[in-house]
């Protein structure tokens, strides 16, 4: 049985772009990160901090626990070397686990392969030890094993998220075109709002924006919307532990005294969603949505906040079309409206960006799924 307490070498993954933020929240929860990179962040940490990180990180994909550097050469390697370690202290026979593989090896032509093996050598060793074996499947739903592969170096993880960190479970009703929950939190770090200034998301949509920027001002963590994660499959995982930390996460909601945060959309329908996603997330009463176009948007007056645009950006031929008069709008809107505020648009065409007519003071890369983006600030 492992000891959660037992601190080791952490990954904490994150999608492309987000490492800045997501070392700012790592750093916050007083962490100290030993090597960022693009796409994660290495750190010592034991399990039980595991369990803090999965439920605190908002930027985050997964956070990742090392059982064992080791040495690859071909194929024919990953069975023996991955029977020889020690499951049973990780693992009860009982458990139902999956593997995920990141390779890439020449004498690998299909990372499943590799799934495979790292399976079969698992259940051979409980098999032969208590003479059963443990379920295996491709749902996250129990322990997942995670190996990274690169050339001759291998990296032999207990992922101990499970699913995803980037969806932060409250949204029901996606709606059209969500911005995914964890880019959201990311921009909204980006844009440095200091969380108790008027924070104006005009065109919210699905309203993911507005929640999350309501859910940071008052201290309210993703932990909070979900009750599953892959670290309760591990050997040694204490239920206790677990709750004592949910327990210290709900005891730091707090309130923001005069906390304006605006959200509109000229879709009730999209309104509608929006109250939907920020009453699961128990945030509907801190936001006040309007149904509206953009340039009726309520913008309080000599206040020092953030206007947050995320507009649609026609990102397949020839979804341009009237577009280029709507990015001219939001330029005038913010000219003219939002004196004093500072203002972003979250876009992935530079070419109806040209349209809005402001100079930009600052160009943050992100990526949206695949779609390379900036968020321009005014």
């Amino acid at each position: 049985m492992i000891d959660f307490d037992l601190k080791g070498k952490v990954t904490v993954t994150c999608k492309d772009r987000f490492a800045p933020y997501l070392e700012q929240e790592l750093l916050a929860m007083g962490f100290k990160p030993k090597a960022v990179f693009r796409t994660h962040i290495d750190l010592y940490a034991s399990l039980n901090d595991c369990i803090d990180l999965n439920l605190h990180l908002r930027t985050a994909s997964h956070v990742l626990y090392e059982i064992k550097s080791l040495y690859l050469h071909k194929a024919d390697d990953v069975y023996r070397r991955i029977k020889a370690l020690p499951w049973e202290d990780y693992l009860d026979k009982e458990t139902y686990f999956s593997v995920v593989s990141h390779v890439d090896n020449e004498t690998v032509d299909n990372p499943l392969f590799v799934n495979v093996r790292v399976k079969d050598a698992i259940v051979d060793r409980f098999r032969e030890i208590f003479g059963s074996r443990p379920d295996t499947g491709a749902s996250k739903d129990g322990a997942v094993i995670q190996l990274f592969w690169k050339d001759q170096q291998a990296s032999l993880y207990l992922n101990t998220s499970g699913e995803t960190l980037a969806k932060h479970g409250y949204r029901k009703i996606p709606g059209h075109a969500p911005m995914l929950e964890a880019l959201a939190s990311a921009t909204v770090l980006a844009s440095e709002w200091d969380g108790k200034s008027p924070f104006i998301n005009p065109m919210c949509g699905a309203g993911t924006l507005a929640i999350e920027a309501a859910l940071m001002a008052t201290g309210r963590y993703p932990g909070l919307f979900r009750d599953h994660y892959a670290f309760m499959h591990i050997q040694g995982y204490e239920e206790a532990v677990y709750q004592k930390i949910r327990e210290k996460m709900a005891n730091k909601i707090r309130e923001v005294p005069g906390l304006k945060i605006i959200a509109s959309d000229i879709s009730e329908q999209a309104v509608l969603f929006a109250k939907e996603n920020a009453g699961i997330a128990g945030v509907e009463d801190l936001i006040d949505f309007e149904v509206c176009d953009f340039e009726e948007t309520t913008v309080p007056e000599n206040e020092n906040g953030v206007v947050f645009f995320n507009p649609e950006y026609g990102e397949r031929l020839g979804e341009e079309g009237g577009l280029g008069e709507t990015y001219k709008r939001m330029g005038d809107f913010m000219k003219q409206k939002c004196a004093g505020y500072a203002g972003y648009i979250f876009t992935g065409n530079m070419v109806l960006a040209k349209k809005v007519g402001l100079r930009t003071s600052r160009r943050i890369e992100f990526y949206n799924g695949t779609i390379d983006c900036r968020l321009l600030k005014y």
